[in-house]
């Protein structure tokens, strides 16, 4: 009773203070297909990167992670807080590790993302005290079709879902004590990448109770109300006209309860938070590998086959977005945008994160894009090496600066990524009266490949003038036909560094180098920024 009334008191007093200092939390915001995370009244893009699993453990990391990431031109960097080590023995709250990450955060002017590892990382229940795990009675797990138990704690445990919920608005207490004005922690994710591991549903007494009982009436009223718009995969299985799981959710019942019973349990956790620190929340999904059945990658989490059903539930998450490994980046995305999801990238596969991140700002209109291991990334050993290419990008989306988030806001970027495995030789994206065809870099005149990969974000700054981040493209440009019949010319091609507004050019490209005035010629390897100026003519 004790923890309630702290908690009571200092939400309330969090709240009177930021009242009277007129803090404005940071705010998620969606128009016209952009997505802009709003701190201190201006939009604010998330350079991120995501520590490994075990980065973020110990004060000392802090010191040497952070300093680093810094140099990487990373700007806000995801943070696991695991219950584990937050409350190690039952009631007890340990902050210290936390408030020194913030500290040296800080000091290198860097926002933090924290990942709420509670009950669920990757679907296991590795991060829950060692007294929730031993207590097996009192926080029930989960059990296979056997009835063996398994390394999950269920969603049926109460006392689970309670102290979990407990636990996490302490967390957010805590943050609105010490960081109400300076804003450094940005948003929170609610547990990771929750769902069921085995056979496509828990089956312990309580869930197949639950599971044989009669859908609840708001789910079915919420899901009806939205017939016409369900996704492919609920769309087919539907029948509001039945009872059961398995009458109004056929083959999907069980992957559908789980994510009912999940996104009920998230639901708790993120309220008892926000009624102490309404910040942004988000949840994560592991996606499907291709060929995996539910159960095998974990059934019941935002997937966006079901993820309608976690809307319809789990009023207190802002948003859900994948984690990213798979080929398929693009078709993935597009996936959480027709959800009405704000675009950021939670986690996504390191490699392949430089190109995908200039696809995200510049044709999804992310707020923000984060690669998993960050903290690994090598850094130069010399001068002359040039930086990593996560880094290039970051530092050439920061050169643009508030150039960017207005463009986004309005529909002037683009963005694109080919490969050389690809299903594509060549990609088109139409901005500002142009079409701008790209095809990965090849040598002249053997026209062998310089690069297996290649990309950019096109960003029109005033009418025939663009400004071009990327690598690994030569880039056609030509009148689009569908905005008139004049034929279009290269005025100038220009490499450029700066900031915003303030520009210098650092080479002015002709002749062989823009291909005789016909073309974009990236350079094969290394991220530029290009201003190029365009015109139109009567044929």
């Amino acid at each position: 009773m004790r923890n309630k009334y702290f908690l009571i008191g200092m939400s309330l007093f969090a709240l009177f203070a930021c009242v009277a200092q007129g803090t404005e939390l940071p705010t998620i915001t969606l128009k016209n297909g952009a997505s802009e995370l709003i701190v201190h009244g201006k939009p604010y893009l998330i350079l991120g990167g995501e520590l490994g699993n075990s980065s973020a453990g110990t004060e000392a990391q802090a010191d040497t992670i952070q300093p680093r990431l810094a140099s990487l031109r990373v700007n806000a960097v995801l943070i696991p807080v695991a219950w584990e080590q937050m409350e190690p023995t039952e009631g007890t709250y340990d902050f210290r590790i936390l408030d020194h990450w913030i500290d040296v955060a800080r000091q290198h002017q860097l926002h933090l993302v924290l990942l709420w590892f509670g009950s669920w990382k990757n679907g296991f229940s590795d991060y829950a005290p060692g007294w929730v795990k031993a207590d097996t009675q009192r926080f029930p797990r989960a059990r296979s079709i056997d009835g063996a138990p398994l390394d999950i704690l269920s969603t049926f445990g109460e006392e689970t879902q309670r102290l979990d919920s407990r636990a996490f608005a302490a967390l957010m207490a805590h943050v609105r004590k010490i960081d109400p004005q300076q804003q450094t922690v940005l948003m929170v994710q609610v547990e990771n990448e929750v769902g069921y591991r085995g056979d496509r549903r828990d089956r312990a007494a309580e869930a197949n109770r639950v599971f044989n009982d009669a859908v609840p009436q708001s789910l079915l009223q919420a899901l009806q109300s939205k017939r016409g718009a369900l996704t492919p995969e609920l769309g087919a299985q539907f029948n509001p006209r039945g009872q059961t799981w398995n009458q109004v959710f056929g083959d999907a019942a069980d992957e559908a309860f789980m994510a009912w019973r999940y996104a009920t349990y998230i639901d708790a956790v993120a309220q008892t938070g926000k009624e102490q620190y309404a910040l942004p929340m988000y949840h994560n999904a592991q996606l499907p590998a291709p060929m995996e059945r539910a159960g095998e990658y974990p059934s019941g989490g935002p997937h966006p086959y079901y993820q309608q059903i976690y809307r319809a539930v789990a009023s207190h998450i802002d948003f859900y977005f994948p984690d990213i490994y798979w080929p398929e980046f693009a078709h993935w995305v597009q996936r959480y945008q027709a959800l009405d999801n704000p675009i950021f990238i939670p986690e996504a596969k390191i490699d392949s994160a430089p190109y995908n991140a200039l696809y995200a700002y510049g044709e999804a209109k992310a707020f923000g894009s984060s690669p998993f291991g960050i903290d690994n990334l090598p850094l130069p050993s010399n001068e002359t090496d040039p930086l990593p290419l996560i880094t290039q990008v970051y530092g050439a989306l920061n050169e643009l600066g508030d150039l960017l988030p207005p463009a986004q806001a309005e529909g002037r970027t683009r963005g694109m990524v080919l490969h050389a495995s690809g299903p594509r030789p060549s990609q088109t994206v139409a901005l500002g009266g142009y079409l701008f065809q790209a095809a990965l870099s090849r040598s002249w005149p053997a026209k062998t490949l310089l690069t297996d990969d290649g990309g950019m974000l096109v960003l029109e700054s005033h009418p025939n003038e663009f400004y071009v981040v990327g690598s690994g493209l030569t880039v056609t440009m030509t009148r689009d036909p569908d905005v008139d019949s004049r034929f279009a010319g290269i005025s100038s091609i220009e490499e450029m560094c700066g900031s915003g507004t303030h520009w210098t050019v650092l080479r002015r490209l002709n002749g062989d180098q823009s291909n005789q005035g016909r073309q974009l010629a990236m350079d094969a390897h290394q991220i530029r920024i290009y201003r190029v100026r365009l015109y139109a003519a009567i044929r």
